[in-house]
């Protein structure tokens, strides 16, 4: 399959490299709460306004809230770069390159971090396009680990997103989307798109190969459901996959029928304590139950490629295309610390 997916996502139009991502703080959009069920209401307040934080991104993904430092970390993934937002404080740099150095990114056409999360080990976990790898980064050090690179010797594709467990189990996605070339790349070694499992002691299983393009990752509340976004214009779903019954395999939410020209694909994910996922997807962020029925979206004119809870758990960050911004929940954030 030859398309790229930014190009999907953002209706094929051809991003330049914005160099100026100016902090907007306090500006306000209204943004257009799609109502599909009235118990949405329950959920969010669809008359609304959302903030916009800062925008003047190219492709803007990753959020992850820091509890101990009441922050949030995101990135830019073409641009190569992380990004701290703050309340009070806007938005400053946090890892330039977050990948690899410029000298490094032949072969790559997103080269760089791409998904962020909060380690139970108060660490941050980075999905390096360049790098290849699932990494650690210690927050005070700027010092990276590398948790895992390869699989069967062989390097992955460019891990997307990722998840933790309270097990300590770590699960990742691995599409090709770092690559020049995706699928036809001839760096891509590995013989699948794969969703991968690391345990603590380093052991790596592949318990996904028939994906196309995985891609945003979360688990159910109780922790017995892995859910996968598929990034694919041709079959856009959330995969849901049981992890400790292989019986549980199925199209846990069919994006195709909100398509019709939106811009966007499924993505990340969040989870609120309710059961509630909010998934981004065509035309936005998804409201979804916790068994896949959709009770209206968000959309905010732009596709948008992930969403966190942070603050107070009940305010949900969204990095929207060329812009991050923020609105409030009735819900709190599951997994939001």
């Amino acid at each position: 399959m030859s398309f790229s997916r930014r190009d999907v996502l953002v209706g094929g139009v051809a991003l330049s490299a914005i160099s100026a991502c100016a902090p907007v703080n306090g500006i306000q959009s209204a943004p257009v709460i799609e109502v599909f069920n009235p118990a949405l209401g329950e959920i969010i307040d669809p008359e609304q306004s959302f903030e916009v934080l800062a925008e003047g991104y190219t492709w803007s993904e990753g959020p992850a809230w820091d509890v101990s430092r009441q922050q949030l970390y995101f990135t830019d993934v073409p641009q190569n770069k992380a990004y701290i937002w703050k309340q009070g404080g806007g938005v400053s740099v946090l890892l330039d390159p977050s990948g690899i150095p410029a000298d490094e990114t032949a072969g790559f056409r997103e080269p760089g971090a791409n998904g962020l999360l909060m380690a139970h080990d108060g660490r941050l976990l980075v999905c390096n396009h360049g790098r290849r790898a699932i990494e650690a980064l210690d927050l005070e050090t700027q010092k990276r680990e590398t948790l895992a690179d390869k699989y069967e010797g062989q390097p992955f594709n460019s891990p997307n997103d990722v998840i933790q467990a309270s097990d300590g189990m770590i699960y990742f996605t691995d599409p090709p989307y770092g690559l020049e070339g995706l699928d036809a790349s001839p760096l891509k070694k590995q013989t699948a798109n794969g969703v991968y499992r690391l345990a603590p002691n380093g052991e790596i299983i592949r318990l996904v190969e028939d994906m196309t393009f995985p891609n945003g990752i979360a688990l159910s509340g109780d922790e017995n459901f892995l859910l996968i976004s598929q990034s694919d214009p041709s079959a856009p779903l959330i995969r849901r996959i049981g992890l400790h019954d292989s019986s549980v395999d199925e199209v846990w939410f069919d994006a195709s029928t909100f398509m019709d020209g939106k811009l966007g694909l499924p993505d990340g994910m969040a989870l609120a304590e309710t059961g509630h996922i909010f998934a981004t997807g065509p035309g936005g962020v998804f409201i979804l139950t916790s068994e896949g029925k959709p009770l209206g979206r968000i959309n905010p004119s732009s596709a948008s490629a992930n969403c966190a809870f942070g603050e107070d758990g009940r305010t949900l960050f969204v990095t929207a295309h060329d812009r991050l911004i923020k609105l409030r929940t009735k819900v709190r954030g599951c997994a939001w610390s």
